[in-house]
């Protein structure tokens, strides 16, 4: 496997605000039958950046329990076909949705989505099991942000698009130096629906070379 080789490094951050659980994405979510208030996030993309649309073949990484599968099933309509995989069962069912239980880090892999691409989109929500230790986190992001890249070398059509979560860190820059060698726009977008308090941000790249 290809690898950028990314390098550890400890960032200073100011203190976060203080953990609200029962915001109101949250509360919306319930409200209009999401499973996660991270659907306003992948919402909140797209509302920004046109790269989904009806009729597109999408891979979704990460997807469980499925509320970026939600989104995109709504999109892409009848004609399109999205495919959800997760290490953990995916809950979202739908007539356009396809659901692999399988580690997106795994070696075979790309034989599981391989025979649905290629795709028109790629997008991943995937995060690690957070430890505390941020450097450790912010390293794990970033691999699952790098693997993310990784298999749109091989099934992302040509003008394609990828979504992929990261938690930045000093190394977020060399993450976004490698994306504009495979894309003709690549930026870093941290939609309303995430946390004031949280580092995450969102890689979005468009128009695959």
């Amino acid at each position: 496997m290809l690898t950028f080789g990314f390098c550890s490094a400890i960032l200073i951050h100011t203190m976060p605000s203080p953990f609200i659980a029962r915001d109101s994405f949250a509360r919306k979510a319930r409200q209009e039958g999401y499973l996660a208030r991270s659907a306003y996030k992948l919402k909140s993309i797209l509302e920004r950046f046109t790269i989904i649309r009806s009729g597109n073949v999408v891979l979704d990484i990460g997807a469980a329990p499925g509320s970026w599968l939600q989104v995109i099933s709504e999109i892409i309509g009848s004609r399109g076909t999205v495919i959800g995989i997760d290490i953990q069962p995916i809950t979202f069912q739908a007539k356009n949705v396809i659901t692999v239980q399988v580690d997106a880090q795994s070696p075979d892999i790309h034989q599981h989505i391989a025979p649905y691409g290629p795709y028109d989109a790629i997008t991943s929500d995937a995060a690690p099991k957070t430890t505390g230790i941020k450097i450790h986190d912010q390293t794990r992001s970033l691999e699952l942000a790098e693997q993310a890249l990784l298999l749109s070398q091989d099934h992302l059509r040509k003008g394609g698009a990828l979504v992929t979560k990261l938690f930045q860190s000093s190394d977020t820059t060399l993450l976004l130096r490698h994306a504009h060698k495979q894309f003709r726009k690549a930026v870093l977008y941290k939609p309303k629906a995430s946390r004031e308090r949280s580092f995450e941000t969102f890689l979005v790249c468009m128009d695959k070379k």
